[in-house]
């Protein structure tokens, strides 16, 4: 598909919940330190601000920072993240952070041991960057190699890294939840190799903190993957050359679109899920927005309950 010209548009993927979103009045994180690892934008940019809004201190990471943007195109930066969280009465750490580099990784977990002596309840893995990477209808033969190297070094890579460094501040506390952000709760293939190499590793890397955390008897923490469903991210509303309030434009092009969530629905699964005194029976499984909703009974912003699931088994 072509892409669409760039649109204007009001923050409208970037706004907070709405401000009578229930664990936004009762803060049920409150106390709690997060991680959310790739929050410049999207799904990483809404968890964080949901989980500020939640009552979460949240050290939000980017590469893109003003003046040094580091995805072609994209205007979002990691300030503007942190600065919607403050905002909103949250409190944020919003830093430039390359996941892919050893060196910043361990100093970023070292600045959290100090400021919050030792304390890390919630990692958030969503880091991407690998939607100019992708190949589309293409082969696996025909694909760019360095394209795919970089992507399972952005898309998987960085999550091991991530987790090598700041899941031992949960361990030393023996508690604490690592969500693995992916696409899909299923084993199907994605449609591109390396695409689907980095969602379905992901999922894989929830099963593997689960099983070693078992085997160390550490049955206060955590792994979990989470999906959503068709997002409708800042990415997504451009190429369709809709904003958020004309988003069902797109509808006639896309069927699909119309089941469609905007990037909160799964800040809200993350924030249900954080705030679950029952969570560890779901370690080591994926979990899709659609079913999530069911369960905790939250609804997108504006209101629905969008089900991919559903969309998805009709066809």
């Amino acid at each position: 598909m072509k892409r669409s010209k760039r649109v204007g548009r009001t923050e409208p993927v970037s706004r907070p919940p709405n401000e009578g979103w229930t664990a936004a009045v009762t803060q049920p994180l409150r106390g709690q330190v997060a991680l959310v690892a790739g929050a410049t934008r999207g799904a990483g940019r809404a968890i964080a601000v949901s989980l500020g809004l939640a009552g979460a201190t949240v050290y939000a990471t980017g590469r893109s920072v003003r003046g040094r943007p580091a995805t072609p195109g994209r205007p979002e930066t990691i300030e503007e993240t942190g600065e919607l969280i403050r905002r909103y009465g949250g409190t944020a750490h919003a830093l430039r952070v390359d996941h892919t580099d050893e060196g910043a990784v361990r100093r970023l977990v070292d600045r959290i041991r100090r400021r919050e002596r030792g304390r890390l309840d919630l990692l958030v893995n969503d880091i991407w960057g690998g939607e100019e990477l992708t190949e589309w209808g293409q082969p696996p033969w025909t694909m760019s190699y360095p394209k795919g190297r970089t992507m399972l070094e952005r898309g998987v890579l960085s999550h091991i890294l991530t987790s090598r460094y700041a899941v031992p501040l949960m361990v030393r506390r023996k508690r604490g939840i690592v969500f693995e952000i992916t696409d899909g709760d299923h084993l199907e293939y994605r449609g591109s190799l390396y695409y689907d190499l980095v969602k379905t590793n992901v999922i894989r890397l929830a099963l593997a903190f689960h099983e070693e955390f078992e085997e160390a008897k550490l049955r206060h923490l955590s792994a979990i993957a989470v999906s959503p469903g068709f997002l409708r991210s800042e990415f997504m509303l451009d190429h369709f050359g809709v904003t958020e309030e004309t988003w069902r434009d797109a509808i006639p092009r896309v069927r699909r679109f119309q089941f469609s969530e905007t990037p909160y629905f799964l800040g809200r699964a993350i924030v249900a899920l954080a705030a679950d005194p029952h969570v560890h029976a779901k370690s080591g499984k994926v979990y899709g927005t659609w079913t999530l909703a069911k369960e905790y009974r939250f609804d997108d912003r504006n209101g629905t309950r969008p089900d991919w699931g559903k969309a998805l088994r009709a066809g």
